[in-house]
């Protein structure tokens, strides 16, 4: 006799209503104060802090508020993630069926945030449309269905929101150059550093810890409960997201390079200029 996983069992119950009515105001009440804060708390706070805010163009000041939003939200959820990851046993003692109540309300903020993001980008596409944000913002929200809808796999759906940890800087070499920073200044080459350390720690380092938990419940009870479609959202797309971070990293590290350590004949003309301009 076939005897199914509690987790399993318990989740059968509430099949008829997969979307709690928590998690669907969890969401609604997420996508609202993106959309408010892109609208109007990113610029009224952006005016205050950075006056150069000012002197952008129109596409610019869309983007700023992006980044900005952005930046908001992968502090509050790499945030809520790592309590997770810290705290909640219940989660970490079972990543595939453990209690998802926590990994649902974070990723319940996230899924209001990417449909947020997803408006924005169709509305102003001319200033921050991007096809690779689409695809990726879709690809994420088919995988937090089975997060949300089923409370399959929450161990390893907030590991991957870890990652957001990287955007805040991500967004801030962005903004140090729209606001004319040279790379040499120091605070974007502190930036740049902070940037290359912490995209390493939280999506390249970790990469043995998530792939290690992966493969103790591959072909598990537990594993084989998930449905084909939840496998494929699950190793599919952690594969390929890694495949890119690898890349995204490489890049980062020889830019970052490029800047601590310039070419000997910029070093060398350094001197000549400034004799010119004495």
């Amino acid at each position: 006799m076939e005897i199914e996983h509690p987790r399993v069992v318990e989740r059968t119950r509430v099949a008829m209503d997969p979307f709690s009515q928590l998690i669907l105001a969890i969401s609604v009440t997420s996508f609202l104060t993106f959309q408010w804060l892109f609208h109007k708390v990113s610029p009224w706070v952006s005016v205050r802090v950075s006056p150069g805010f000012l002197n952008l163009s129109d596409k610019q000041k869309v983007e700023w508020n992006s980044r900005t939003v952005s930046t908001f939200h992968a502090l509050l959820v790499g945030i809520f993630c790592l309590h997770i990851l810290l705290f909640d046993d219940a989660v970490n003692e079972d990543p595939v069926w453990g209690d998802p109540t926590l990994v649902k309300t974070n990723v319940a903020i996230t899924t209001g945030y990417l449909i947020s993001d997803l408006l924005l980008i169709f509305y102003y596409w001319k200033a921050i449309g991007d096809k690779f944000f689409v695809i990726h913002h879709l690809a994420a929200l088919y995988a937090y269905y089975y997060v949300l809808g089923e409370g399959m796999l929450p161990y390893f759906a907030n590991f991957r929101l870890l990652a957001e940890f990287s955007t805040p800087c991500v967004n801030q070499r962005w903004f140090f150059e729209v606001l004319g920073y040279p790379k040499s200044s120091r605070p974007n080459m502190a930036n740049g550093v902070a940037m290359a350390v912490v995209f390493f720690l939280v999506r390249i380092a970790v990469m043995p810890v998530y792939y290690s938990s992966m493969y103790s419940v591959y072909g598990t009870e537990a594993y084989y409960l998930v449905p084909w479609g939840g496998r494929v959202a699950w190793i599919c797309s952690s594969i390929c997201l890694d495949v890119m971070n690898v890349m995204w990293m490489h890049k980062i590290a020889r830019g970052c390079y490029r800047v601590l350590h310039p070419p000997r004949r910029a070093k060398a003309a350094a001197p000549q200029e400034n004799g010119k301009a004495e």
